[in-house]
């Protein structure tokens, strides 16, 4: 398995979850990562994507509620989630931003009202 998303569940509104996403070196190392999302009936879209130095980007639905992170040395990218609402339900992946490679299974978060 080259991508590996993990940490989903369900929570109520306002709480946290912190996602993790492991990946093969060749896909990790000195590219841009990034986390998308998937809601039922709507088109996958990016939530928050970071550099190899740290740099990071956030989709305003998300903005100042998610903050995404990496670790070089364990090629993983993690993707804190506090005051979550019932709009953030989706299956969540993460993928290299250029050449994204097949998606995996992602993780699935569930936020109740």
């Amino acid at each position: 398995v080259q991508l590996q998303a993990s940490g989903g569940g369900l929570v109520q509104a306002g709480g946290s979850l912190r996602l993790s996403c492991s990946a093969a070196g060749s896909i990790f190392r000195g590219n841009v990562m990034a986390w998308y999302r998937q809601a039922p009936g709507k088109q996958r879209e990016r939530v928050a994507m970071i550099t190899n130095e740290g740099s990071t980007v956030y989709a305003d639905s998300v903005k100042g509620r998610f903050t995404i992170s990496r670790d070089n040395a364990k090629n993983t990218v993690d993707l804190q989630m506090n005051s979550l609402k019932p709009e953030d339900t989706a299956v969540y992946y993460c993928n290299r931003l250029i050449t994204p490679i097949p998606w995996g299974q992602g993780t699935l978060v569930t936020v109740s009202s």
